[in-house]
């Protein structure tokens, strides 16, 4: 356990960022797996909407730095492709 009051409020941050990260993962995994769900189907208008909320997302998450902006610039490139075969 941390001794010095530096290190104690450090693991404080430590354990509310890594809450915040986890979340955050979890809500960019849904919504490509949500959307990929949408490919599979018949519906692909309805892929097509909520394709926008997938970049909005994907967007989100990389202004905040939790991706990089190329790897964001990645995940919706590779999404649109699949889109449009």
């Amino acid at each position: 356990m941390p001794k010095t009051k530096s290190a104690k409020k450090a693991l404080r941050q430590t354990a509310r960022r890594r809450e915040v990260n986890l979340g955050r993962e979890k809500k960019l995994k849904a919504t490509i797996k949500q959307f990929k769900k949408l490919l599979t189907g018949a519906d692909k208008k309805e892929a097509q909407v909520f394709l926008k909320e997938v970049f909005s997302t994907v967007d989100k998450m990389a202004k905040v730095g939790f991706i990089k902006k190329g790897h964001a610039n990645r995940i919706k490139s590779r999404l649109s492709k699949k889109l449009a075969k």
